[in-house]
């Protein structure tokens, strides 16, 4: 959880299981794009770093955060992955709106979590504001993609222990 003493991109390096041989499925949400694509390249850059190769690492996008668990479903049934990160973000508005897809997405993450034998990694910003969003995908509070990437990983390795 992001808060003013805590960086999401701060985290132990030692800690995290190697990525090497991993294939990886991540959705975005086109919807609030500026802010879910530099969720989608701390991401990426997280999980290269902890030796995931670039062809091992399956993006794909749908229009806005609800269509995150479809397309999640899809590539856990589709694609061969070990994993999948779904990246997105809400913001609150005037309606209730927001509280429905935040519902629903944290929801269908669980429900395919409990469902299929991988993990899915709940990537979705859920702020009041843009300006809480842009700082949470690569400003004051780092980069919530990195936080996601760090805890597939670690996921991909409790699921292959217990196999």
């Amino acid at each position: 959880m992001a808060t003013e003493l805590h960086n999401l991109s701060s985290y132990d390096h030692g800690s995290v299981p190697s990525g090497e041989g991993k294939r990886i499925g991540i959705v975005v949400s086109e919807w609030n794009r500026p802010v879910t694509g530099n969720l989608l390249e701390g991401t990426v850059q997280t999980l290269l770093k902890f030796g995931v190769n670039e062809k091992d690492i399956v993006v794909e996008y749908v229009p806005g955060s609800f269509e995150l668990t479809f397309g999640a479903k899809k590539l856990i049934e589709k694609a061969d992955i070990d994993g999948v990160i779904v990246i997105g973000c809400v913001i609150q508005g005037e309606t209730p709106h927001f509280t429905f897809v935040c519902d629903s997405v944290t929801q269908g993450v669980t429900e395919l979590n409990i469902r299929y034998n991988i993990p899915v990694i709940f990537g979705l910003l859920t702020t009041n504001t843009l300006e809480q969003a842009k700082a949470r995908s690569g400003g004051r509070h780092g980069n919530k993609g990195d936080e996601a990437a760090i805890t597939l990983l670690k996921m991909v390795a409790l699921n292959e222990k217990y196999k």
